[in-house]
């Protein structure tokens, strides 16, 4: 057995030797886009090590499917039956629910390239501003707070209820182009509902957010521990390795240098936002 596995399974069954007395702390998450969130891997992987680092023995339960406004409902009961959901911060989120404010996604989740027709994979290449954007029309969730920061650049945006409905309506080509987040534009071109979409090779568009936590206001103790492990993570590296696991194959295959960029403000950026601490986001 090599020195670095034996010192990584000694390392394991010291935390669990540690952890042996310590009661199961059950974390229900929402599954606001489903099965098929592309987000949903690394979110649970990030939930997992906070609640280790923060010496945690955490049972993460999947609860019902639901949308974020839904989400943000059954958080604000006693017994909404979920503990926290993860997604973009605004300032109702952060009114009504416990923000975790540690970028879950460095930011990335405002670094937007779209899904496009395959039968018209240039749509976007001669777009140079914001005014020229503005003449096609882009898909969103109309609960998403993306939809409300295109719309305040002067974008037109058609919603759906529903995240699935979107790649169908797309290739339908009722609306031009579906704006995604780099971290969930690879996984998301690869699914079977994405058939005859392609990404944009073109354009990105950014504008300042943060993926968090959001916790229920009734679990202050967890939302805590949570923020407190992630805290550790950051300050040990963990969460930088973590990170790039999960992202940095996706981040290299975009050529994000090479792309048009185009800055939108952001009308709902809570004045909170850790925007002055440069460990918490992503830096190209």
């Amino acid at each position: 057995m090599t020195k670095p596995l034996a010192t990584l399974l000694l390392s394991l069954l010291l935390s669990a030797h540690s952890l042996a007395g310590v009661p199961v702390q059950p974390v229900r998450y929402a599954m606001v886009s489903g099965l098929s969130d592309p987000h949903r891997p690394y979110m649970l992987a990030l939930l997992q090590l906070a609640c280790d680092e923060a010496r945690l023995r955490c049972q993460l339960l999947a609860a019902s499917a639901m949308n974020q406004s839904r989400a943000l409902v059954q958080l604000a009961k006693p017994d909404g039956g979920i503990d926290l959901f993860w997604g973009m911060t605004s300032n109702e989120r952060e009114h009504k629910a416990l923000p975790i404010r540690i970028p879950l996604d460095k930011g990335l989740i405002g670094w937007r390239v779209a899904l496009v027709p395959a039968d018209q994979p240039d749509l976007l290449a001669g777009i140079r501003n914001r005014q020229q954007l503005a003449r096609l029309v882009a898909g969103q969730v109309d609960d998403w707070p993306d939809t409300t920061i295109l719309r305040s650049a002067g974008l037109k945006v058609l919603t759906s209820q529903d995240y699935g409905n979107l790649f169908p309506m797309l290739q339908r080509k009722r609306f031009d182009y579906f704006p995604r987040s780099v971290m969930e534009v690879q996984r998301e071109a690869a699914l079977p509902v994405a058939q005859g979409l392609v990404i944009d090779r073109h354009l990105l568009l950014r504008y300042p957010t943060a993926m968090y936590f959001f916790v229920s206001p009734h679990q202050p103790q967890l939302a805590a521990r949570l923020e407190q492990g992630l805290r550790m993570a950051v300050q040990d590296g963990r969460f930088n390795q973590l990170f790039l696991r999960y992202n940095a194959q996706e981040l290299a295959g975009l050529a994000l240098a090479k792309r048009t960029l185009i800055e939108l403000d952001n009308p709902l950026l809570p004045p909170g936002t850790p925007l002055q601490d440069a460990r918490l986001w992503y830096r190209p």
